[in-house]
């Protein structure tokens, strides 16, 4: 195989909980020669450590992990950084959040079942300085488009409370919420109380009927 000049090598940072997910990822992108993984991050305060200690090119992230998950790294990663591009991989369908994760920055959102297919393609695309859209997405855009404009309730939410949403809908208690966050449970139960308001329902069971109805859920 011809040897690619290093600086047109493509550095990624794969950050993932689960270090065979990981390993899945770097087995992927071994058989490219201009891109390579140069550091692994199994939390979202380790993400944010190694890009300040190294920039890489693209950051593939998920959005599920401990100590700081995707939706609050995003916004800090763009805040400090906003030309890096990130993408995020998740094994969570399009239609929940793939809307919401390009509209907070990210360059592309991936589902774990289409990686194989569509992860080099990405990381070329975005490292490049442009954004990797698949054909559901680009549909779901221009339905977007021939829209009025009218927000629907969950899209009024912060990326935060929209987390503590999906967190409810998905069935999960606020001791549980409060956990995975790191916060206290009268600070999840604010936010549920400013999402029920905001959505203008009345309890977790209407919350949930909305979720499924939307297909926030699955």
């Amino acid at each position: 195989m011809k040897q690619t000049p290093k600086s047109n090598v493509i550095k990624v940072l794969v950050a993932d909980d689960h270090a065979v997910v990981r390993q899945g990822i770097k087995q992927i992108l071994s058989k490219t020669a201009d891109i390579s993984v140069t550091d692994e991050a199994a939390n979202g305060n380790e993400v944010l450590e190694k890009v300040k200690a190294q920039l890489p090119d693209v950051v593939v992230m998920d959005i599920e992990m401990p100590v700081k998950s995707g939706w609050e790294v995003i916004p800090q990663l763009k805040s400090l950084y906003p030309k890096l591009p990130v993408i995020i991989l998740s094994i969570h369908s399009e239609d929940m959040y793939g809307m919401r994760f390009l509209k907070a920055g990210a360059s592309a959102y991936l589902t774990k079942a289409g990686a194989p297919d569509q992860l080099v393609q990405a990381i070329r695309k975005v490292a490049s300085g442009g954004k990797f859209i698949s054909p559901e997405m680009a549909e779901k855009l221009v339905d977007e488009l021939g829209k009025d404009g009218d927000k629907s309730p969950h899209e009024t939410l912060s990326p935060r409370e929209f987390q503590v949403f999906c967190s409810i809908a998905s069935g999960k208690s606020l001791k549980d919420i409060a956990e995975e966050l790191s916060v206290g449970v009268t600070t999840v139960s604010t936010h549920r109380s400013r999402i029920l308001e905001k959505m203008n329902l009345k309890s977790n069971a209407e919350l949930i009927h909305y979720a499924l109805k939307n297909k926030l859920i699955q």
